[in-house]
């Protein structure tokens, strides 16, 4: 049990810092608000109305999004992987370089259907 004193005192840190940052920021904040502060933020842009239904939202947003979940989860292997290559043989390394051949694959194959261009 002693080991896990460590990671419970730093979730204990983490949430404490988490909620004195949003009650001094909501007692200290200022409290003037107009109709320009409410209103969402688009990059300067006058915000439009959106349709009624919500309209369309363009697929490449989530071609996109699934492209940066791909490359997130080859690092989350990649990283212990690569922390323990001495210990684990020449067996690991046949894998993770199938896993890189596979992600590298998926990549090309989003690359050629034009998944990472911007129109």
């Amino acid at each position: 049990m002693r080991l896990y004193v460590p990671i419970l005192v730093l979730a204990v840190l983490a949430a404490g810092f988490a909620i004195f940052s949003v009650t001094f920021g909501a007692l200290a904040g200022p409290k003037r608000w107009n109709k320009a502060k409410l209103e969402s933020y688009e990059c300067g842009i006058e915000p439009t109305p959106a349709p009624l239904g919500g309209g369309k939202v363009p697929i490449k947003y989530y071609l996109t999004a699934m492209l940066f979940i791909v490359f997130d989860i080859e690092i989350v292997f990649l990283y212990p992987w690569a922390v323990t290559f001495n210990k684990l043989g020449a067996f690991a390394l046949v894998e993770m370089v199938a896993f890189v051949v596979a992600v590298l694959i998926a990549y090309a194959y989003v690359w050629r259907r034009g998944g990472l261009d911007w129109d």
